[in-house]
């Protein structure tokens, strides 16, 4: 024994002979007073050498604690002499001062005590240190030694080294040393199995953990609850959820972990059904399991889901935090539902959460969104402390709705305090410029992006200056700096460029882009109907029909368009082109025709061209009364009160004439009117 413990301490003292750091030489000190209740004088040779001073050290331990960790403190009324016992070595105290170490060093100190009082053989206590030390440094050598000193380890000390590998590799270690265990006659816990299926995760090895998994049905783990949800977790990692599924089938037991595990699971590959029907089946729902399906709702396109998940999961008093709060917000932002966005802002109120920096910087995207620019400046203003992402969505949401001034105060304001741009917030005050036509100032926020904050432009930035160049009629100088860009341009740059063509009838360089979008994007429909629009402008029929004939024999189908309109009662009504199956259909057309003869009065003249089939202009009128939106708009004014502002939500671009009639529909109704994301121009109130 004494002759191990001399093997054990010299080991000890060359890795502490390394170091410099005054801490070392209160460990030298312990070591040596350590090796004085010894009869082996060789080791306290040894460890003396290391400083020639080492009696002042040993006399400063008595009177200073500078050299000591803090947290040994308590401690120091213990210490008499070099040869009085310093710590009350009883094992759990010993545990409980290894979970406050901070570093490798004070765990050393606690070793060197563990050694002088004859607990280097105590599986118990050195689990405790092994797995500490390879929380706080990833050089496995010094665990290793700590494992080699143990004569008879147990299951637990080699879990805890295989789990030390599995963490911090090399990983074929982890499994080489299981067949060692297994070669020792130790028999492998539960928490053995989780740690190796750590290893196969980071190896990226599913065979291994099929491995593995085998290994448990042959040790009879495969009833083990524990067991059976790590391997299912190990299989989701790796993609494998058939894998996963049938441990789940085949599991005696199973606790809201397995549920929840294989729900996430569905649910990120976007495989609703299968996540539906385990969420409904699961006797246990936590709050990971709900807020999974309300993200994964939201991600998918399916706000409306969403909420009603989200309003089963506030009734059956299933508690909230910020994740499960931004996937409600990401999906009233999608709905651009009013009602709902203030029911889940006062959520947030009551969950102490409205000041939490990624649910106040959700909820000015989302207020931005629902067409309340207001109330996202006011949720803006209300914010204790801002950063990037909330700066940013301001300055994005103030630029959507055509308030380019305001974006850029806004950028202004940022510029003054701490907090650095990053590149959504540069597309936010490139987007500004580019709705006021603010060519020069969006051309030096272009620069300066690069030249004072170090950020590369990306293609999305270049999609916004080519934008900017478009809408100001520069489309030539538009399409040089397409040809002069040090990324490949994206199908955003090419269709900024081919919307500005359709602004100002370019059919040249309309074609250009078109053939380059025809090449990213052979199935996007859209790229085609914008341009057989802009042949249709310039009367070019025969391109028109060219054009369509493409579309024909591609089988391309265009997305049928639809409005929406919240009521007061917070339903969702949808309205489609030429829609009559609303109940209140005969009203919507009444209403929409007395509207149509007070815009005439008021000189109003449709914009025809925004119909692109060749018809008679009569018929081209026609087919623009019975735009979705406009159907939207009357039974918005049907169903509220005088004064109540009107939000339609399309999922489509607003045309020209639509546009054009929303303006002066809002100054004859007295309303105000907002279409998607944008402000339409009103009377008194609007800018």
């Amino acid at each position: 024994m004494c002759r191990r413990l001399c093997w054990c301490r010299r080991n000890l003292s060359s890795s502490i002979h390394s170091s410099r750091s005054s801490s070392n030489r209160f460990l030298h000190t312990s070591l040596i007073n350590s090796n004085s209740t010894s009869s082996t004088t060789s080791s306290q040779s040894l460890l003396g050498s290391a400083h020639e001073d080492r009696d002042s050290i040993g006399s400063s331990i008595g009177t200073s604690c500078n050299d000591v960790p803090s947290f040994f403190l308590p401690f120091r009324s213990e210490w008499s002499s070099r040869n009085v016992a310093i710590f009350d070595v009883r094992e759990e105290r010993l545990v409980a001062l290894l979970d406050r170490c901070a570093s490798p060093l004070h765990l050393k100190l606690v070793h060197a005590h563990l050694l002088r009082h004859g607990l280097d053989q105590s599986n118990y206590v050195i689990t405790k240190l092994l797995r500490t030390f390879t929380k706080l440094c990833t050089d496995m050598a010094y665990p290793r030694l700590l494992f080699r000193q143990v004569r008879w380890p147990n299951a637990f000390l080699w879990t805890a080294l295989i789990r030390g590998y599995a963490l911090n590799g090399p990983i074929a270690e982890a499994l080489h040393l299981y067949g060692s265990m297994r070669r020792n006659g130790a028999s492998p816990t539960s928490f053995t199995f989780s740690a190796l299926l750590k290893a196969c995760s980071a190896i990226g090895s599913v065979y291994a953990a099929r491995g593995v998994q085998a290994h448990t049905m042959m040790l009879a783990f495969d009833s083990d609850l524990f067991v059976q949800n790590t391997l299912i977790d190990g299989y989701v990692r790796f993609g494998c959820l058939s894998d996963a599924r049938k441990v789940f089938d085949e599991m005696p037991e199973r606790d809201v972990i397995s549920w929840t595990a294989l729900i996430v699971a569905y649910a990120r590959c976007s495989d609703m059904e299968a996540a539906q029907r385990l969420f409904n089946d699961s006797p246990h729902k936590d709050m990971v399991a709900w807020t999974a399906m309300i993200c994964s709702y939201a991600q998918n396109a399916k706000p409306k889901e969403a909420l009603q998940l989200f309003d089963r999961m506030c009734a059956a008093g299933v508690p909230t935090d910020e994740v499960t709060l931004v996937g409600v917000i990401s999906a009233c932002a999608q709905l651009g539902a009013a009602s709902y966005a203030k029911w889940v802002h006062n959520v947030a109120e009551e969950r102490g959460l409205d000041g939490n920096l990624v649910v106040g910087s959700a909820l000015i995207d989302m207020y931005a969104k629902c067409g309340n620019i207001q109330e996202a400046y006011r949720v803006f203003e209300k914010m204790s402390e801002r950063n990037v992402y909330s700066y940013s969505a301001m300055i994005v949401g103030l630029a959507m709705h055509g308030q380019s001034k305001s974006a850029l105060e806004v950028f202004s304001c940022m510029k003054e305090t701490d907090v650095k741009p990053n590149s959504v917030t540069f597309i936010g005050v490139l987007t500004a410029c580019s709705h006021t036509g603010m060519v020069d100032e969006g051309r030096h926020c272009f620069t300066s992006m690069q030249d004072e904050y170090g950020i590369l432009p990306s293609a999305d930035h270049y999609a916004c200056m080519v934008d900017l160049l478009g809408r100001a009629g520069r489309l030539e100088e538009a399409y040089e700096m397409i040809k002069s860009m040090p990324v490949e341009p994206h199908a955003g740059v090419w269709g900024a460029l081919l919307g500005a063509c359709r602004i100002h009838s370019n059919v040249d360089l309309a074609e250009i882009a078109a053939r380059q979008l025809f090449k990213l994007e052979p199935d996007g429909i859209g790229n085609h109907i914008l341009l057989s629009n802009i042949y249709a402008a310039v009367g070019r029929w025969e391109d028109v029909s060219s054009v369509r004939k493409m579309i024909r024999e591609k089988g391309l189908k265009k997305s049928a368009g639809y409005s929406w309109f919240e009521a007061k009662d917070g339903r969702i009504h949808e309205f489609f082109a030429g829609d009559s199956s609303h109940p209140l259909s005969r009203e919507i057309y009444v209403l929409l025709d007395e509207l149509y003869e007070k815009l005439k009065i008021l000189g109003h003249v449709p914009v025809l061209n925004s119909v692109v089939y060749d018809v008679s202009d009569d018929e081209k009128e026609s087919i623009l009364r019975r735009h979705s939106e406009r159907l939207a708009l009357a039974f918005g004014l049907l169903s509220t009160n005088p004064g109540t502002t009107i939000r339609i939500v399309k999922n489509l671009r607003i045309c020209e004439d639509c546009h054009s009639f929303m303006r002066k529909a809002s100054l004859v109704a007295n309303r105000i009117i907002v279409e998607t994301w944008r402000w339409i121009p009103t009377s008194p109130g609007f800018q």
